[in-house]
């Protein structure tokens, strides 16, 4: 069968990412077209992260496959918060594939929580859960798809939902992701800016710890890992098409399985293969010494967490698992073995007050770490921290794009006053990065720091007029 793949983030779309040009390649996408590849079907790929819009499929549909798949990079966070521009998109590349005749399944976190606007919208399949076995039996069956397990699918007007499928266990027994279907010069020339040029991999499927406002709608609440070895031969392979200059392992939780990281640490020297990579881990996984320090050797030089917030009381509300001893121990354990921390930080989560943003700012500056990404939190379907405000998101249950950061439910402050906290915490935070590089002596950063300290002292002073001035929700 001739399978076209796509995906629905549109890097241009989300103004913010744009801007930052830092792009990677849909790597689940890839997979799953491996997968089917691998199975004698003829695939190919319109890739949507440099396209303008989506009426820039027409093309591939004129081509006339037999299926368009609409197959979502779960492994990146970004696709995860379901933005209504990508949703839109997704729609429109819906429809136009049925005006051809073409069937249509799709695979997303979005899809999975909104199955029906989805098959509404034209879509004859949406695939529910890991997608890999799930896609092959749909291709397989042409005709008589609908008996397929872990579907959603339309029948006259009732949507219908067949039996769950089991998960993939093995995970080095898939083939490696299509790297050859990606184009790769416009990621390279994106990264071009910044003096190195970063690639995607995933040695892991899901996450076992439960956080409140997690959202896992794809891969569970487990925790499947691939091989050392498999995952080397990935990168011996993506070396074989391209340069590249670092690794991000986009996995919830890097190296979770006991000795993972140590093994896959002596696989790369046994092959002499010499990388740079972060990872996104746990406090309470990096407070172990031979852990970190097998990170280091292999080439980890960053490493972010999800240290939220500050207060042990909204960590515990949560359902975090970890302390704030946890974050500041494995802080500095990261650097005592020259690796770069960097915070998640999440404000606006329920029953937070000003005692506990002021203890996330203590924390911050206390433990300075190399970078931080600020939010406010997001529910998602399938959580219980949505289960507690969804009455209150009639109006609005997503935002448009990344840089929206509206707080969609009642908190304890008003939602103007998160985005100008927001803004506040980063001026701080900048500002304090280049007061330590004229301790440094580079005066390169004397009128950036006069920068950030007028503009984060005239934030502060909002966010403080705000607060005080009967603006909370």
């Amino acid at each position: 069968m001739k399978v076209l793949f796509t995906h629905s983030y549109f890097l241009r779309f989300d103004k913010k990412q744009w801007k930052q040009r830092k792009p990677y390649p849909p790597l689940a996408t890839i997979q799953a077209a491996s997968n089917l590849r691998k199975e004698g079907h003829e695939v190919s790929l319109f890739d949507t992260n440099f396209a303008h819009g989506a009426n820039e499929v027409s093309p591939y549909l004129n081509e006339k496959p037999d299926f368009l798949v609409l197959y979502d990079d779960g492994f990146n966070y970004l696709t995860k918060m379901c933005l209504t521009n990508m949703r839109e998109a997704a729609f429109e590349m819906i429809q136009m594939a049925k005006k051809q005749g073409i069937k249509v399944f799709v695979s997303s976190s979005d899809s999975t929580d909104h199955f029906e606007q989805y098959l509404q919208k034209g879509a004859d399949a949406i695939i529910l859960g890991e997608a890999d076995e799930t896609l092959l039996e749909l291709v397989k069956s042409r005709e008589n798809w609908k008996t397929c397990k872990g579907i959603a699918y339309r029948e006259d007007d009732s949507f219908e939902k067949t039996a769950p499928r089991a998960s993939l266990t093995n995970l080095s027994e898939l083939p490696l992701p299509a790297w050859d279907l990606i184009n790769i010069r416009p990621y390279q020339e994106a990264w071009s800016i910044h003096g190195y040029f970063s690639i995607n991999l995933a040695t892991t499927r899901g996450c076992p710890f439960k956080c409140n406002w997690c959202a896992k709608p794809i891969y569970g609440n487990r925790y499947n890992s691939r091989s050392p070895e498999h995952v080397v031969k990935e990168i011996q392979l993506i070396r074989s098409l391209f340069e590249f200059d670092h690794i991000w392992f986009c996995d919830d939780i890097f190296g979770l399985k006991p000795n993972w990281i140590q093994e896959f640490n002596q696989v790369l020297m046994k092959e002499s293969i010499v990388i740079r990579y972060k990872i996104q881990s746990r406090a309470d996984l990096l407070v172990k010494d031979d852990t970190v320090k097998s990170l280091a050797e292999s080439g980890c030089d960053e490493v972010w967490i999800g240290a939220e917030i500050g207060s042990q009381k909204i960590l515990d509300a949560m359902d975090k698992g970890t302390s704030v001893e946890q974050i500041e121990e494995s802080t500095l354990l990261m650097k005592n073995h020259k690796i770069k921390p960097c915070f998640f930080l999440q404000f606006g989560y329920l029953s937070e007050d000003w005692n506990d943003i002021m203890a996330t700012k203590n924390m911050l500056f206390k433990l300075l770490p190399a970078d931080i990404g600020v939010s406010v939190s997001y529910p998602l379907p399938g959580t219980k921290f949505y289960d507690k405000v969804k009455s209150e998101l009639n109006q609005k249950a997503n935002w448009k794009d990344s840089d929206e950061l509206l707080l969609m439910y009642k908190g304890s402050f008003s939602p103007e006053f998160y985005k100008k906290l927001h803004r506040y915490i980063h001026k701080l935070f900048r500002g304090k990065q280049a007061l330590l590089q004229l301790q440094k002596g580079k005066l390169i950063y004397i009128f950036r720091y006069s920068y950030f300290k007028l503009f984060s002292t005239f934030d502060y002073f909002q966010v403080l007029r705000m607060k005080n001035s009967g603006k909370e929700s």
